[in-house]
């Protein structure tokens, strides 16, 4: 794949750091759905803490573009719709069964207000994933081709504009129409850019820097 892969028996090899990232990753997808059922205070602001999940993915994909590269990190991205759009498929299908009579009325309510979700939720949420994270990803490729500097300045830029086009993008997807959008947008946008700004900088650095660690070469076995 790059100089982090190696190839054993004439196979591929996943570099260790890519596959605990994209593990992660993976489930930063299908987990950002079910947080973002509840709204949190960030001061002044209510936000939906689906962002908590997107967030790691900004920074997740900002570790693999310095680490690896533009190309594997769009892969990474565009992988990322399979367990997206089967943790959506399997949502609506458990919604769907009929629930147990022993169930619990209250749990029973929960659980499907957690499943259930319009068309336009559902079709803004993969849209939104995609166009914001593989823009990440193009910025933090950019910046560093063209003007190089510190890891976190970039990651910076790029998840600021990246969470702030994400924002945009689901909310107007998802809610145009049903009700006024702008002061849920201005919130979202000024919760989620300030966290950019303030925590994905040194998040990535520090992933960057686990990722080298877990790259590294270990000492040589020597048989028994």
């Amino acid at each position: 794949m790059n100089e982090h892969s190696a190839s054993l028996a004439g196979r591929p090899v996943i570099a260790p750091a890519l596959f605990v990232f994209a593990l992660l990753y993976g489930g930063m997808t299908c987990i950002a759905g079910v947080l973002g059922n509840k709204q949190v205070a960030l001061g002044p602001f209510a936000v939906e803490s689906g962002m908590f999940a997107f967030l790691i993915l900004v920074i997740l994909g900002g570790a693999v573009t310095e680490l690896y590269g533009r190309r594997v990190a769009n892969r990474l991205v565009l992988w990322g719709f399979v367990p997206l759009v089967a943790a959506i498929l399997l949502s609506i299908f458990v919604s769907a069964l009929p629930p147990s009579p022993d169930m619990e009325p209250e749990r029973l309510t929960a659980i499907q207000t957690v499943l259930s979700g319009t068309f336009r939720i559902w079709l803004a949420g993969p849209i939104a994933y995609g166009v914001s994270q593989l823009l990440n990803v193009t910025i933090i490729s950019f910046v560093r081709e063209r003007m190089g500097g510190p890891v976190w300045v970039r990651a910076g830029i790029a998840g600021a504009i990246s969470q702030a086009v994400d924002t945009v993008i689901f909310i107007t997807v998802a809610f145009l129409g049903v009700f006024p959008i702008l002061p849920l947008l201005v919130g979202q946008l000024l919760a989620k850019v300030t966290l950019s700004l303030l925590v994905v900088p040194w998040l990535v650095s520090a992933s960057v820097a686990i990722g080298t660690r877990l790259d590294r070469p270990g000492p040589r076995q020597t048989p028994a």
